[in-house]
């Protein structure tokens, strides 16, 4: 008995977790698995990062 009432707390659980959690949409995923796009935000940060440091020095 009371390993059913812990499944269904599991389960409860899940559920809870999941209606809570946002979920990427089409475009949000694409953006994610684009290479190209990966590498144009990592070259961005990469001049902010030089702009900040070379404003402290």
């Amino acid at each position: 008995m009371s390993e059913n009432k812990l499944v269904e707390e599991e389960l409860n659980f899940q559920k809870e977790q999941f209606s809570l959690t946002m979920i990427p949409g089409k475009f949000a995923r694409a953006m994610r698995t684009c290479v190209i796009w990966q590498f144009i935000r990592f070259l961005i940060i990469n001049i902010k990062m030089i702009v900040v440091v070379s404003k402290s020095h």
